[in-house]
């Protein structure tokens, strides 16, 4: 078997085949991340016959004056288990890049080792967890596992299988929240000429929008922008006639208490008082919004799509209107949007901290509420090309450096 650089056309049609399949292993993202400092290649390892058996996007990027890495996103696209080709092509990689200068190649495979219970939290691995031991035999080197988002890419990661997706699963909380917002005049609207820049107003500013064109402008029909408006004036109207309504039972509870000294009945009466408070003041708000700007973009979320998944790469809510539920709408919205034509929809990652006092509590509780599939994946590894450049790298801070960003 020999390795090469592979075309395009030749590296896309193995990619799609593939069993890890996944949209960083793809032309469109090696163009993507060309325009952030990485070159790249195309490797394949081929056979006698001329078939491909192995291949991965590898990006290549200057750590120091004369030091390179690698980074396969999402590792390599090969069979795991399979031992003598895994050892070929590690083999033949190191022979590619022996005398370029390269110390290392990150990998992150995008390979589930366990199942989490979205109730228990417990914790059931699956044969694909034996691979950890596996790559070092090899000679990767298992960077330390992480709860929270400190590689590159998140190793707990949460899925809402679409062909079964159902509003009834989602917990009683999220239930009333998406049910609540769908009287607040919230439509979805997708990709309008000004989508990106209306999103990236609400948006955390971790990248410069340029950023987000370049992803837009290079992933083309695969990348899509999903925004949620509110219609401040049919708001209004839904409210107006919910507080009619609820006066009108605040009124008969208050008859009822005249007569009634149960605290049940004083209860009812004080939830009243409160839905009357509640839908007053969201009838001020939605009268201020309705005289600035009606229509205004209050959620949404970058997505790309590749094979049978959809991905959520961004979501944002404007926080000066929570009380709209709209990231609630929202991710409703996306799961009925896709679930005929996809079979899973990507939430993106979660922390692997269950506890009440983790940092991203309120973050894992909005995603699991929509009854995901929460998996672990096998994690950060380095295959060490040169020792002394890799050890170089360690001792002066570069590899920290590079790498500890978040």
């Amino acid at each position: 078997m020999k390795i090469k650089e592979l075309t395009i056309q030749e590296f896309e049609e193995f990619a799609k085949t593939s069993p890890l399949n996944n949209y960083m292993q793809s032309v469109e993202y090696a163009r993507f991340m060309g325009e952030h400092k990485y070159n790249y290649d195309y490797l394949g390892l081929i056979d006698d016959s001329g078939t491909i058996k192995a291949a991965s996007l590898i990006l290549r990027k200057k750590i120091s004056l004369s030091i390179r890495y690698g980074y396969a996103p999402k590792g390599f696209l090969l069979n795991y288990y399979d031992e003598k080709l895994v050892k070929i092509f590690i083999e033949k990689v190191k022979e590619f890049y022996a005398k370029k200068n390269m110390a290392f190649i990150k990998i992150n495979p995008e390979i589930v080792v366990a199942e989490i219970d979205n109730k228990t939290y417990e914790k059931r691995e699956n044969p694909n967890m034996q691979l950890k031991q596996r790559l070092q035999n090899y000679g990767f080197i298992k960077l330390k596992d992480n709860l929270y988002f400190e590689s590159l890419t998140p190793r707990f990661n949460v899925y809402i299988d679409l062909k079964n997706a159902n509003d009834k699963k989602y917990a009683k909380s999220h239930r009333n929240k998406v049910r609540n917002s769908k009287r607040k005049g919230l439509f979805v609207e997708k990709d309008s000429d000004k989508a990106l820049e209306e999103l990236y107003d609400i948006m955390p500013k971790t990248h410069p929008i340029s950023y987000y064109k370049t992803m837009q402008n290079l992933f083309k029909d695969d990348f899509e922008i999903i925004l949620v408006r509110v219609n401040f004036e049919n708001f209004i109207k839904n409210s107006q006639s919910l507080y009619e309504q609820e006066l009108d039972k605040n009124g008969l509870y208050n008859e009822i208490l005249h007569r009634s000294n149960k605290e049940a009945d004083l209860n009812q009466k004080m939830a009243s008082d409160a839905m009357l408070c509640t839908i007053k003041n969201e009838i001020i708000t939605a009268t201020e919004g309705l005289k600035e700007d009606d229509n205004k973009v209050v959620a949404g979320a970058i997505i790309i799509k590749r094979g049978n998944r959809v991905h959520i790469i961004e979501s944002a809510f404007d926080r000066k209107f929570t009380n709209l539920n709209a990231n609630y709408f929202l991710y409703d919205a996306l799961i009925n949007n896709y679930k005929t034509d996809y079979e899973y929809l990507d939430l993106n990652g979660i922390s692997g901290d269950f506890k009440s006092t983790s940092p991203y509590r309120n973050l894992n509780r909005f995603k699991l509420g929509f009854s995901p599939k929460i998996y672990e994946y096998i994690g950060e590894f380095d295959l060490v090309l040169n020792n002394i450049l890799y050890d170089n790298l360690l001792i002066t801070g570069k590899l920290a450096q590079e790498f500890n960003k978040n």
